[in-house]
């Protein structure tokens, strides 16, 4: 299984730091935001690595992980020249993924909770499907957000709906097989 990591996006919520940093390099804690995303691929076993980001932040990115041996991976870098969603990762990333499986995580999040890296290890080991993260919340209009059919298999992920039709908000961490690439 490979990893993208999607780092783009502005940050506007984040104004004015964001100004002048992207918003998955602000420190959290005792290192910047992206190391705990990188960290969730890590504990899935994952060392093959790509990096999407904006041109402007890119070589940021790559001053600070340079190929990842110091981490004990291996990390490559694509632009995204504007931001078009979590589908565009899979077309810009389609030739890294090639033949394997990918787990996607947005590089502005931070996960953790007992027993998370027994939970994406066996994620990592994904054959065929996907499985999407979803966390219940009271507020489900300012999240993206999971749609379920009758058996509560995933339809859908809407983007902030004005009337949800489920309260299970996606953290930004997504397994998918290789057909993914096709879509």
């Amino acid at each position: 299984m490979k990893g993208i990591i999607l780092a783009g996006g502005s940050g506007t919520r984040l104004y004015p730091l964001t100004r002048t940093i992207s918003k998955q390099l602000i420190p959290v804690y005792d290192k910047p935001m992206i190391y705990y995303p990188m960290s969730a691929l890590m504990l899935a076993g994952i060392r093959d690595i790509l990096l999407i980001s904006t041109p402007h932040d890119l070589p940021r990115f790559s001053e600070m992980f340079g190929n990842g041996s110091d981490l004990g991976i291996n990390i490559s870098y694509a632009e995204q020249p504007h931001p078009e969603g979590l589908a565009q990762a899979f077309i810009i990333g389609k030739e890294f993924i090639g033949s394997d499986s990918v787990c996607l995580v947005l590089g502005d999040n931070i996960f953790f909770g007992h027993g998370f890296a027994e939970v994406v290890q066996r994620c990592s080991r994904l054959t065929e499907g996907g499985i999407i993260f979803g966390y219940l919340v009271k507020d489900p209009q300012r999240y993206g957000v999971v749609e379920f059919d009758q058996q509560k298999n995933v339809i859908g992920i809407e983007e902030k709906p004005a009337k949800p039709k489920s309260r299970y908000a996606v953290p930004g961490l997504y397994f998918y097989d290789n057909e993914v690439v096709a879509l």
